[in-house]
């Protein structure tokens, strides 16, 4: 059985950003309906969108920094 990974891009000082193929669901359980015709969602890393969870461009104003970079892959032999 062959599963592809879900790829979720962290954009510079910006949001989480992943295909459209999953669902999200609150603290009790309750579905977030996401934005339709999108094939990529954004979800908020500042805090301050006023469409949480869901990203709606205030971390440009806000001053959100956030530059995480993943370990570079180790050296094949």
């Amino acid at each position: 059985m062959s599963e592809e990974k879900l790829t979720i891009r962290i954009r510079e000082n910006g949001p989480l950003v992943l295909p459209a193929k999953f669902i999200i669901v609150d603290h009790l359980g309750n579905e977030f309906i996401l934005p339709a015709g999108k094939e990529n969602i954004a979800l908020c890393r500042c805090g301050q969108s006023k469409s949480r969870p869901f990203c709606d461009g205030s971390h440009k104003t806000c001053g959100f920094q956030a530059g995480e970079t993943a370990s570079p892959p180790a050296p094949t032999t």
